[in-house]
């Protein structure tokens, strides 16, 4: 079972990436993450400031998977990868495109899609 962020941050950065306000997040020393987070992990700094999430970021990594768990059985076969957005790294489902056609340095955007499987909403990377 996923543990839910605490007070629905991740819900509500799910809601700014609908609403085209995709963010993260960065302390004065320049490190970047993703909601939700109260603290930097690398300097311990509690000021925070919000982004806005770059247009596009390229895929750094990805695998796909043909052979899912039940809970994901109607979504396979599906890819899933990182890709760098400036400071930060977003994880999510690559639609749009041929799992077979999915390569490093692939240029993405980011939006919100849902499950097939499940309905549950999920991060969608999508060729630019």
């Amino acid at each position: 079972m996923t543990e839910k962020a605490p007070d629905g941050a991740y819900d509500a950065w799910l809601n700014a990436i609908e609403d085209g306000e995709g963010h993260y997040l960065e302390c004065e020393n320049d490190h970047g993450w993703l909601p939700p987070r109260r603290v930097c992990p690398v300097c311990s700094s509690r000021d925070l400031s919000e982004k806005s999430l770059p247009d596009s970021g390229e895929i750094a990594s990805h695998t796909t998977i043909t052979v899912p768990t039940p809970q994901f059985e109607d979504d396979a076969p599906y890819v899933t990868a990182i890709a760098d957005f400036g400071p930060v790294s977003v994880t999510g489902l690559v639609r749009g495109v041929d799992p077979e056609d999915v390569g490093i340095g692939d240029v993405v955007g980011v939006e919100v899609g849902e499950r097939e499987t499940t309905g549950d909403r999920a991060v969608v990377l999508r060729p630019r």
